[in-house]
């Protein structure tokens, strides 16, 4: 017995040392195999998986999409249902129609700048192809800007012109705003986010996120810019698939134009009654001009942009554009272009940083840019802090106190990129001047800074 028990633990033990010495074999020779990759720890991504009618959406937008991102989710979802509900068919109709007249103009200022310019449905999103739109906190014209915003992209905004309500003007700042901000953030998408909210908040979602992709900086960005890049996207897709949602497009709605060079005063009224057409087709193809009349003259010529007419009736109006008769200028119209200055009168002098509130913030309330109010209160940064008592225009709303001149210069926040002779070359100043104003007595220039620029 004892015996077999030897016997048997001996023959036991030769078949582990041969199992061992095959395991050593196999060990060895594994060492000299290819390394992979222990996939055995890996998170694993679920692959999104979409219903029939949402692949359809998807399959939809990836056909129309071009160099800005479309991307499908539930939050681009939620705005196409919007936009093609049957209340809003209607609306979409007659912008299919007025988009006939304006995306030409769009296409042109962004295929010159050299942007995407399947851009132009942001228009939509902002104002409805409306030219004279004005937003509650006095953002104005079809790209929406607001007024020292659109000074510093060279629209002129004075008692007798607007040209943020000027379609071509307003669409090369639009295209030349995007292209800054693709250039700081290499992404079309925050570009359009920025155009919604400013740079400074794309900025600090990002470093938030620590990521720079919109959909993964989306929850710290403003309310409002979290469904502004969906609801483009959905845009997008409504304006290329209308047919497919029953939207029948209006025509034509403005028709075709003629455009006239004008060196004098003329009197939109005056050019309607000589066209014999509605004067409304006039002051809507001419919505810059706030009083009615183009104040053009030898040196400093203005356009005008009229329907087709007849060419017998071309005499007509060409005595109109060269009589020496004086035209009166009619009182300022009361219109929406007026909102603006009833804002900020109503707007207070002063506010108190709450706990939670940033920079963006206030100035979106205040209906103010973020570089002005940074320029009135001498601040540095966009560090909100809590108790710090802001001033919210140029104007304390102090009575007593002795009047300030008014401001000569632009205040402008320096984006990455920018230099010193660009600045000059965008604002027709000088870099001496600009150095001067700012006690700059270097060249270089820092990401955040804020310059003073000569309005001369």
């Amino acid at each position: 017995m004892k015996r077999l028990f030897t016997f048997v633990i001996c023959l036991t033990l030769s078949h582990l040392a041969l199992a061992s010495g095959k395991n050593l074999t196999l060990k060895a020779d594994s060492d000299n195999l290819p390394k992979k990759r222990d996939t055995l720890f890996m998170p694993v991504v679920a692959p999104v998986v979409y219903s029939p009618y949402q692949a359809m959406f998807k399959r939809r937008l990836d056909s129309i999409q071009h160099e800005v991102p479309l991307n499908y989710n539930e939050f681009v979802q939620s705005y196409i249902d919007i936009y093609t509900a049957p209340g809003r068919k209607s609306d979409i109709g007659r912008m299919l129609g007025l988009a006939k007249y304006y995306f030409p103009i769009y296409e042109k200022a962004f295929r010159e700048a050299g942007i995407p310019e399947e851009i132009k449905f942001l228009s939509i999103v902002e104002s409805a192809l409306n030219p004279t739109a004005v937003s509650r906190v006095g953002a104005t014209g079809p790209w929406q800007f607001m007024a020292n915003t659109g000074k510093a992209y060279g629209l002129n905004i004075n008692s007798d012109v607007d040209e943020r309500c000027d379609p071509i003007k307003a669409s090369y700042a639009a295209a030349a705003y995007l292209k800054e901000a693709y250039l700081e953030f290499g992404d079309w998408l925050l570009a359009i986010a920025s155009y919604n909210c400013g740079t400074s908040s794309v900025e600090r979602a990002i470093d938030k996120a620590g990521a720079t992709d919109f959909w993964a900086i989306r929850q710290y960005l403003p309310a409002e810019t979290r469904g502004y890049v969906p609801a483009y996207i959905a845009v997008s897709y409504v304006m290329n698939y209308f047919s497919k949602h029953a939207i029948i497009p209006q025509g034509n709605i403005i028709g075709k134009t003629d455009t006239v060079i004008i060196n004098r005063a003329v009197s939109l009224s005056n050019i309607a009654r000589l066209l014999e057409v509605d004067s409304r087709d006039i002051f809507l193809l001419n919505p810059s001009y706030k009083r009615g009349v183009i104040s053009a003259s030898a040196t400093a010529p203005r356009r005008l942009i009229i329907p087709q007419v007849h060419p017998g009736k071309f005499s007509a109006l060409y005595d109109a554009l060269n009589s020496d008769a004086p035209i009166a200028l009619p009182p300022v119209l009361n219109t929406d272009t007026e909102k603006p200055a009833r804002i900020a009168a109503k707007r207070p002098a002063y506010h108190i940083i709450k706990k939670g509130e940033t920079l963006a913030d206030i100035a979106d309330d205040a209906g103010v840019e973020v570089q002005d109010l940074k320029a009135w209160n001498n601040l540095h940064s966009n560090k909100a802090v809590i108790g710090k008592k802001l001033r919210l225009s140029e104007n304390t709303g102090n009575d007593d106190a002795p009047a300030k001149p008014t401001k000569k210069y632009l205040t402008y926040t320096v984006k990455k990129g920018d230099t010193l002779s660009g600045l000059a070359e965008k604002f027709e100043a000088s870099v001496d001047s600009i150095k001067e104003l700012n006690g700059l007595k270097k060249n270089s220039l820092q990401p955040g800074m804020t310059l003073k620029i000569s309005k001369v």
